[in-house]
């Protein structure tokens, strides 16, 4: 039998039962060690590798339940199996709860016994595993930053983390109100579950409700089967619902009723479904004013509105701006297969003068593109000029270096556009609205200004 060499401690006070599980172990390939008294056996534990832990569960010095407690809280991805000849249902339950995989009666069948350990260390692996994956997850989706109000939003992640209050994120365009969300979702107590994003301004109007709570087949034409919704696929986890402030009024309501009773209602179906989902929204509008011209319920606002975050824009934080630099430099090249790139002062100073009205996204991208294009080592002011132009179509000049008014006017016209379209993430549809203007007219003053989008 071709099994990984697993360490197995054997905690029994049993000495020729000890032996008898030691021979059986070893004979199919586990390494073993076995201890006669508990304080001995929680000190080997606490100092040494070990995968699993056979506990019996009455022992001369210390009780079984005792050391399986402690093993938890020190090493809770060591599995353990407790072993008794006195067990009874209510003292296995009990144990269960406190973590341990399984209750083993006296006397032992081999064959069960071989069974539980290779389950019980099938699962340890398995959470180990999760638990990697997790601190994968919270590493790709760091906080990066030192300023002032960048260390304050941290701390209110903490504290976020901490409950399961509903949190409304607040920021401008590619800012980072997503990371925060994730942020708040993997340092919490739901981060073994799912993390679900919903942009609420990119799914049509007639589709949003089906996309939120899911629908039966037949429920309206084109509805072939039945369909999970985002908050059942959201299940013990987050859903994080992003520009809420661009939801119908009709969409609002059916909300706000998910949110008040938790629970939501299938398309199609005629019973309610309980739901246990925790809800993050985020915004890049002004929910007060939009609540006063009647665009956004007051009710659901307070509702979503238990802790509130801002999130600022990088012009208001640029002390962060090398850190970011660097983070981006390091994580691009890994991803790239690239050597490590460095950055030249005065071409740091060039990224400290830009505006960022795309915020930390228009500098990631920023910083992916100088990887990809610039062939050198260092990365020089000229470089970041001319990715900046390439990538924004943008002359960087000022309207005042115009020859005749009607020169300024097109600059200054081209330079305000563009800055609505970094901010609005080249949504065309949500620039025209800000502007004011038709969204057909914007995308002649596009063509027109020589704009590429």
């Amino acid at each position: 039998m071709n099994i990984k060499p697993y360490t197995i401690l054997i905690i029994d006070d049993d000495q020729s039962l000890c032996e008898i599980l030691t021979n059986t172990l070893e004979y199919v390939g586990y390494k073993t060690q076995s201890i006669n008294s508990g304080k001995a056996g929680l000190q080997r534990v606490g100092e040494e590798e070990v995968d699993l832990v056979l506990l019996d569960l009455k022992l001369p010095d210390i009780s079984g339940m005792k050391i399986l407690e402690k093993i938890k809280e020190m090493k809770p991805f060591v599995q353990v199996v407790m072993v008794s000849g006195q067990g009874t249902i209510h003292t296995a339950v009990e144990a269960t709860k406190i973590g341990a995989y399984d209750f083993l009666e006296k006397p032992l069948d081999s064959e069960r016994v071989l069974l539980t350990i290779k389950n019980a260390l099938d699962r340890g692996k398995l959470e180990k595993e999760n638990a990697q994956l997790l601190e994968s997850v919270k590493e790709h989706y760091i906080m990066v930053g030192e300023s002032p109000k960048m260390r304050t939003l941290k701390e209110m992640i903490q504290k976020a983390s901490a409950t399961n209050s509903k949190v409304l994120i607040e920021g401008e365009n590619g800012t980072g109100k997503e990371l925060v969300a994730r942020a708040i979702h993997h340092n919490s107590a739901r981060a073994a579950g799912p993390f679900v994003a919903v942009n609420c301004a990119a799914i049509p109007e007639t589709l949003i409700e089906s996309e939120l709570f899911g629908h039966r087949k037949g429920a309206f034409t084109g509805a072939i089967a039945d369909k999970p919704g985002r908050f059942q696929m959201a299940e013990g986890g987050t859903i994080f619902l992003d520009e809420i402030g661009d939801m119908s009024l009709m969409t609002q309501a059916k909300m706000l009723r998910t949110l008040e009773e938790e629970c939501i209602e299938v398309v199609g179906g005629k019973a309610v479904v309980p739901i246990d989902v925790r809800v993050i929204a985020a915004t890049n509008k002004d929910l007060q004013k939009q609540m006063k011209m009647g665009e956004f319920r007051e009710d659901l606002y307070f509702r979503l509105n238990v802790l509130t975050f801002q999130v600022p824009p990088l012009r208001e934080r640029k002390e962060d701006i090398p850190l970011l630099v660097d983070y981006f430099l390091r994580y691009f090249c890994a991803e790239l297969g690239v050597g490590m790139k460095r950055i030249t002062g005065r071409a740091m100073n060039r990224l400290m003068a830009h505006s960022w009205p795309g915020n930390v996204r228009e500098l990631r991208n920023l910083v992916e593109k100088l990887i990809v294009l610039v062939g050198s080592e260092e990365i020089h002011p000229q470089d970041i000029s001319s990715v900046l132009q390439n990538y924004s179509g943008r002359q960087e000049m000022s309207a005042s270096s115009a020859s005749s008014l009607k020169d300024a006017k097109i600059k200054f016209e081209r330079e305000f556009i563009l800055e609505k379209l970094f901010a609005n993430n080249w949504n065309i549809k949500k620039t025209s609205e800000i502007l004011g203007i038709p969204r057909t007219y914007l995308h002649k003053k596009i063509k027109m200004l020589d704009i590429e989008v």
